[in-house]
């Protein structure tokens, strides 16, 4: 790809985001009721190819139950609410009482609260008990902090997740996590993330990872790229982690799960992740918005309640339908934001595609809207 001169010293080269790009049909459609849309991870199969973000404003032991019962993974924030509350209805009620100027503060004051150990093995059992599959997420920091209570519960797969997640951390005054040694050690398979390009995503792949996550705090609900400068565009992002994953299948055998984690809110946004090359996708604020969620109509990301540097607001997402309305309809409007998979099997089948893997090899176009 050529290179564009910023300066004398310095180029970049041209990324796109996912509005930016547009999936052209091919000269074969399909019935859609012939397209398979099921996605396995470490033998777990699933009739959807779609994780939730690790987000309280998404997901409660409850909502896992019922998101596992639709067809996804719920991934459960293990450092959120639920660890630290045994019963977080309160919080839940502060945080969207506030008002707009006294959030941020509100939000830092809820998550003071410690993180109990044996909330997260609580809750973990909780889930599973429901007979649901158990997935939960901790940041790097705390990872070993909390790998027995996560061991004694019997998670069936973790999520290790930052805005920035790499296969090598350099610290002069801490520990760092060693990825490739955690993931050796504790039998329990590792989706980790967020990357944004073809060296870091092929990195994490080579610590054993099962899944690599590709985003950096690109939600609705995360300002990094206004607070650090930091971001890359997901479409290119998901591009590059997918030619990391075709290295690293052909270096190891290993086929790693590329997950889009970004700021995914229509239906198009999931058929061209998916179409750029991604197996599955992360939902945060497209399922706030449904009526079910716990954050009662707002969204706010981890690092919304940092003590000394916040990252994302508190945001007003609305309702956009029911859980079940938003991943699999009826759609009630004609905006894109439910009936997701309904989107994304409709464009499938008018690309004559009859699985995901056959969608990877879809023709995209830049359209540079």
């Amino acid at each position: 790809m050529a290179e564009i001169e910023i300066g004398i010293s310095k180029s970049a080269r041209r990324g796109y985001e996912l509005d930016e790009i547009a999936v052209v049909p091919s000269r074969r459609t399909r019935d859609p009721r012939d397209v398979d849309l099921s996605w396995a991870i470490e033998g777990y199969v699933h009739e959807l190819p779609f994780l939730t973000s690790p987000l309280d404003a998404v997901v409660s032991p409850s909502r896992a139950v019922e998101v596992a019962q639709l067809g996804g993974i719920a991934v459960l924030n293990l450092e959120g609410l639920w660890t630290r509350y045994e019963d977080p209805t309160p919080a839940y009620e502060q945080i969207a009482a506030a008002p707009e100027e006294e959030a941020h503060e509100v939000l830092r004051r809820v998550y003071a609260e410690p993180v109990k150990a044996e909330l997260v093995t609580e809750r973990i059992r909780q889930i599973g008990s429901a007979g649901a599959l158990t997935c939960g997420a901790l940041t790097p920091q705390r990872t070993l902090e909390f790998a027995r209570a996560v061991v004694q519960a019997e998670l069936d797969l973790l999520v290790i997740q930052g805005v920035v997640v790499s296969a090598e951390h350099v610290s002069k005054t801490n520990e760092p996590l060693n990825l490739k040694r955690f993931i050796r050690e504790y039998d329990i398979p590792v989706m980790v993330g967020g990357c944004t390009s073809y060296q870091a995503a092929l990195h994490l792949m080579r610590t054993g990872a099962v899944g690599v996550l590709v985003g950096v705090g690109s939600g609705d609900g995360a300002s990094t790229a206004d607070v650090l400068g930091l971001g890359a565009p997901q479409a290119t992002a998901i591009a590059d982690a997918a030619a990391a994953r075709s290295r690293h299948l052909e270096e190891s055998g290993v086929y790693v799960q590329v997950i889009a984690d970004g700021p995914l809110r229509t239906g198009a946004d999931l058929v061209k992740a998916i179409a750029c090359g991604a197996d599955a996708v992360a939902l945060g604020t497209a399922l706030a918005s449904t009526e079910e969620a716990p954050g009662r109509g707002f969204c706010w990301g981890p690092a919304a309640s940092h003590p000394t540097l916040p990252r994302g607001p508190r945001v007003s997402v609305g309702v956009a339908g029911t859980l079940e309305e938003v991943l699999v309809g009826p759609a009630r409007g004609s905006d894109g934001r439910a009936n997701l998979f309904g989107a994304l099997r409709s464009a499938m089948a008018m690309c004559g595609c009859e699985n995901l893997r056959e969608f990877h090899r879809v023709e995209v176009v830049a359209t540079d809207r």
